[in-house]
């Protein structure tokens, strides 16, 4: 691999949780844990001290938690890290409050190995880790009867199209494929979509699609229109 290492930082109250978290990505090249915290409020001071490029956040911790620590990391602006949070449940409330905060992904603490490094390297170069079945369930519970439409209106026929996609999980690569265009195109159209939506990131246009229901659950998006 070229260029500098990934640079990483483990948030989580059980110190076995993070040995064991520093053995797996310790053992990968081009990932560097460059240090530890044990709450929410360490972590913030850790990573302003340390910069990583990644913050591995367990969402349920006391004093601080990690949703509140993943929002004044992400309320820093340009230069802040991309936050992964770490969960027992898919299904956490937490989890979707840290997503809304401005987590760019989540994973299972059950996830192999290989996950979590994919996880962190996903994050790291600006693509979102989400999983569509399980953030549909939690942003239901959330969308006290938003329309589609107060969404759509403010996006072109292909925008909506390309919010879709981004909503199964697809990335710009993907998009690009999808539409046959290249990928420059595919970035102008997602930048497209956060613009007019005021999205901060593709996670956080993912959530609002949720909410409102421009995917619905059990939905096909294979046949997507190109």
């Amino acid at each position: 691999m070229t260029g500098p290492p990934l640079r990483v930082v483990l948030v989580d109250d059980e110190r076995l949780v993070r040995t064991a978290l520093r053995a797996i990505l310790a053992s990968e090249p081009g990932i560097e844990v460059v240090g530890e915290a044990a709450d929410g409020d360490e972590a913030i001071g850790t990573v302003r001290a340390l910069r990583p490029d990644v913050v591995l956040m367990d969402v349920r911790m006391p004093r601080v938690d990690g949703i509140r620590a993943t929002e004044r990391l992400t309320d820093a602006g340009e230069g802040a890290p991309r936050v992964l949070v770490l969960t027992t449940f898919e299904n956490d409330a937490y989890v979707y409050d840290a997503l809304r905060a401005g987590a760019h992904g989540f994973l299972l603490k059950r996830a192999t190995a290989e996950e979590l490094v994919r996880g962190v390297r996903t994050v790291a170069r600006g693509d979102s880790l989400l999983f569509p079945a399980a953030v549909r369930a939690l942003a239901a519970h959330h969308a006290r009867g938003r329309r589609a439409e107060a969404l759509t209106a403010r996006l072109t026929d292909r925008e909506t199209a390309v919010l879709r996609l981004m909503a199964a999980g697809l990335t710009n690569g993907e998009i690009a494929e999808h539409f046959t265009v290249g990928p420059a195109t595919a970035k102008t159209h997602v930048a497209a979509v956060l613009a007019k939506l005021g999205a901060r990131d593709r996670t956080q246009a993912v959530i609002l699609a949720y909410e409102h229901g421009v995917v619905t659950p059990h939905e096909d998006l294979s046949d997507e229109p190109g």
